[in-house]
């Protein structure tokens, strides 16, 4: 069976075929249960709960002697690849017109769902109410559309950190993310379908519809229809885009020749809507009074939205609803309106997710029972569209893509994740250095990197599972989807929100993860440490000789040199590859990340240096595997195999003066505001008053500009020549920041 969708937004053809087979629509269906519809005018959405099986590599500790032989060739730990499932939330957004294909497919691909109830949302819910009873053979529950609509939408703002967006028409970016505030309430959503709700929302569960206006997107469509005879939203939207209101609206200046000062009124200021049909004698264009009219509707809609805004006394004001749903033309209207009567005091706030709010609320009412928002979730971008232009001048491919079929994935996250406590201001922390979003140059040169760099991913991926089945076909499958991602983002780059070098990294683990690659460089990892550990008392006894201020400096040239041996970082790969003799002396010396001799000859003797003098050490890894970073589960064996060497790691160990902890991670990079809760806790109750944060990925792609509101030390080796020249440095050259908050921040 194959399902087809037609190129253009509102046809109904279903002879042509669309970009992606039903099995990479409907994913994980036969481990499917539990439904939610939401069904629109136009637009059905559905979701749908399921697990996931995938490979994990986990580390087991071998039972080892306590001494360290430089001859000892038994590897530390062994790693295994087991099966894994975890839970992922499905979100599907397709016409109406699939409606019934969908639904076959769906019954066709149902394995032992236990759900018997399907939870249903949205205008066109009872319409298709004894079809979908009569195909899934599931009772339709129907849910309240405004319950479900911000149920949705507090899901996303709370676990998609680039949910909202500023929409800047004339701008290098047409879409400026915004980092979400930590605490996402209270805010003002105005819902714009058919007419125009607004509802103030306080709480999870504290809502109240505080206002609307009968004149809205249906008042829009209906004038249109009756003024344009074009009975489509699209087409409306299309010719509005095109026309120019001034030709059909009275001006301020058509009325005074020019602005009227002493009001403080410019001479372009609409004076009124349509105010020049009365008065003119001529035809008007389709175009001219379909801008016209959506000037008038959107100016409406934007000043309710600013009083009722200044009255509760709310800045952040999100927009929706189907007259939104994306729409540049709109948008950029709603923008103009919300700036206008605020003076700039408020933005008008969009929602990647937008058209998913309704599916996602009513999903979240069936589930309850399973309280999916004690979880902290994040979107898998390996099986997510992403956020498509629908502008119709704008990259037609895509507008085609995005009048077929959408899709979200949301993973549950082992952890729950929360703010780090030391942030002097979470609610203006960022924590990607660049945005690639808005420079162009920096986009241009990273997805370059990252499509050079593919090639060697792969070989490692197919390396690290040399004797598993189609482990070479999998790797293809990864390059292909990987490239595919890449090249969405070359011309779609707010696809998945901020486009940063995290945001490529996190994909490609994505990716990785997806054809069951879960961590390629294990093996190297594996080899690294048992290396290390055989020189770990040789360094610890040079350092221990050496003079206080030898010592010190010694010891941070060590943690830095450690530093350089990153697999990620492609100048180094190559020398690691072409010289396999390339050792810590060789990487001091190349000083003008990163397991076994960053963190054993590295990170080791540094932290051992801070337990003699006294200091609590708190140790935050990985908890997933990121290119050869080192894992929570593999510090664990390391710390036990240091400590049966060293009585000072020993020592602080049961004291309880040095504490492994995971961050709650599985990135190369690092967000500050997206930590483990158990991280957090302990560097509350242990009032930490040092952060040092090490690497290029958690240093200086990430954090470089994080400000906290303790004393902190970023570290890092620029190990990539353009980044280097950027910082005005060449590479392999060092980045030590020492910070110290001001007594009036701190």
């Amino acid at each position: 069976m194959a399902l087809s969708g037609g190129v253009d937004r509102g046809s109904h053809s279903m002879d042509k075929s669309i970009t992606l087979p039903p099995d990479e629509i409907f994913r994980n269906l036969e481990n499917a249960k539990r439904f939610a519809i939401d069904i629109g005018g136009s637009l059905t959405k559905l979701a749908y709960y399921s697990t996931v099986q995938h490979k994990v590599a986990k580390v087991r500790s071998f039972d080892h002697s306590t001494k360290v032989s430089e001859t000892d060739g038994d590897p530390l730990y062994e790693i295994s690849v087991q099966e894994e499932i975890t839970a992922r939330l499905h979100f599907i957004k397709f016409e109406n017109a699939y409606i019934e294909t969908c639904l076959d497919f769906i019954k066709d691909h149902l394995v032992n769902t236990e759900t018997k109830v399907i939870k249903a949302t949205g205008g066109g819910a009872h319409k298709f109410k004894d079809l979908i009873e009569k195909k899934l053979k599931l009772k339709v529950d129907k849910e309240d559309e405004m319950t479900c609509l911000i149920k949705g939408c507090n899901f996303v703002l709370k676990n998609i950190p680039h949910e909202a967006f500023v929409y800047a028409k004339h701008a290098d970016s047409e879409f400026r993310f915004q980092h979400t505030h930590p605490d996402i309430f209270p805010y003002l959503l105005i819902n714009i379908g058919s007419g125009v709700s607004i509802v103030k929302v306080e709480a999870e569960d504290k809502f109240e519809r505080i206002g609307g206006s009968s004149i809205g997107g249906g008042t829009f469509w209906g004038l249109g229809a009756l003024l344009t005879k074009t009975k489509r939203f699209d087409e409306l939207l299309q010719l509005a885009s095109k026309g120019q209101h001034t030709n059909v609206d009275m001006l301020v200046k058509d009325i005074y020749g020019g602005a009227y000062g002493s009001l403080g009124l410019t001479g372009d200021l609409i004076a009124s809507s349509f105010g020049k049909s009365a008065t003119t004698d001529k035809e008007f264009s389709k175009e001219d009074m379909a801008k016209s009219l959506l000037h008038m509707i959107s100016n409406d809609i934007g000043q309710l939205a600013c009083l009722y805004a200044k009255l509760h006394n709310l800045t952040r004001v999100y927009f929706g609803g189907f007259f939104i749903r994306g729409h540049p033309v709109t948008m950029h209207t709603i923008t103009y309106s919300i700036n206008f009567f605020t003076k700039g005091e408020v933005q008008a706030l969009f929602l990647r997710h937008e058209g998913y709010l309704g599916a996602i609320g009513a999903f979240l009412k069936g589930a309850e029972e399973d309280n999916p928002n004690q979880y902290s979730w994040g979107e898998n971008y390996a099986g997510s569209s992403g956020l498509m232009s629908v502008s119709p001048e704008l990259n037609p491919v895509q507008r085609a893509r995005s009048g077929t079929f959408d899709m979200l994935e949301m993973d549950r996250l082992e952890r729950q994740l929360v703010n780090l406590p030391l942030l002097q201001d979470p609610t203006s922390y960022i924590p990607d250095t660049v945005d690639l979003t808005e420079d162009v140059l920096a986009r241009e040169y990273w997805l370059y990197c990252f499509e050079e760099a593919l090639d060697g991913v792969v070989k490692r991926a197919i390396a690290s599972q040399k004797d598993q089945p189609k482990a070479v076909e999998r790797a293809e499958k990864f390059r292909q989807k990987y490239r595919h991602k890449l090249q969405t983002l070359r011309h779609q780059p707010f696809a998945y929100g901020s486009l940063t070098v995290r945001s490529l990294l996190d994909t490609r683990e994505h990716c990785l993860n997806e054809f069951n690659f879960p961590d390629p460089y294990s093996k190297i990892k594996q080899k690294e440490n048992d290396m290390a550990l055989k020189y770990y008392l040789k360094v610890v006894k040079s350092v221990e000789e050496l003079s206080w201020e030898q010592r010190q400096f010694t010891l941070v040239k060590g943690l830095l040199a450690g530093n350089v041996f990153d697999w990620g970082a492609k100048a180094v790969s190559d020398v690691l590859e072409s010289d396999p003799e390339f050792g810590f002396e060789q990487a001091k010396q190349q000083l003008q990340d990163n397991s076994g001799i960053d963190i054993i000859l590295g990170v080791f003797p540094f932290i051992r240096e801070l337990l003699i003098r006294g200091t609590e050490v708190v140790l935050a890894s990985n908890s997933g595997p990121a290119l050869n970073d080192v894992t929570n589960s593999e510090l664990q064996i390391l710390t036990e195999r240091i400590a049966a060497m060293d009585p000072v790691i020993h020592t602080a160990l049961k004291e309880d003066r040095l504490a492994l902890v995971q961050n709650g991670s599985s990135s190369p990079c690092l967000d500050l505001s997206r930590l483990d809760k158990v991280l957090a806790t302990v560097v509350r109750e242990r009032g930490t008053d040092l952060v040092i944060i090490e690497g290029m990925g958690r240093a200086i792609h990430t954090n470089y500009y994080a400000m906290l509101s303790c004393e902190s030390l970023k570290l890092a080796v620029i190990k990539n020549s353009w980044l280097a020249e950027r910082l005005g440095g060449k590479i392999f050259s060092v980045v030590f920041k020492y910070e110290v908050p001001s007594k009036a921040q701190g």
